[in-house]
């Protein structure tokens, strides 16, 4: 019997998604700042803010930058436990 590789294998696939987990936590982290940045760059800009400009900045920084993040740490993911040499073409 073929030894599994890349996510087949538990070990590797769950060491695979805490690293994916821990990236997520990183750029949450820096979502946080940019979003926090942004709010209070349109506050300087523009005066108060109303709630709903608030909810969409934090909605469309915070969407944006968590999307990208969860993406291409799926990229990543990919690539990295050897899960795109395994698809034939």
């Amino acid at each position: 019997m073929t030894q599994p590789n890349g996510l087949d294998d538990p070990a590797y696939a769950a060491f695979a998604w805490a690293r994916y987990r821990r990236i997520l936590r990183w750029m949450a982290l820096v979502t946080c700042a940019v979003v926090a940045a942004a709010v209070v760059a349109l506050d300087w800009l523009y005066g108060p803010l109303s709630w709903v400009t608030i909810a969409a900045a934090v909605g469309g920084f915070g969407g944006s930058m968590m999307l990208g993040a969860a993406l291409m740490g799926l990229v990543f993911l990919s690539s990295g436990t050897g899960h795109d040499d395994q698809i034939g073409g």
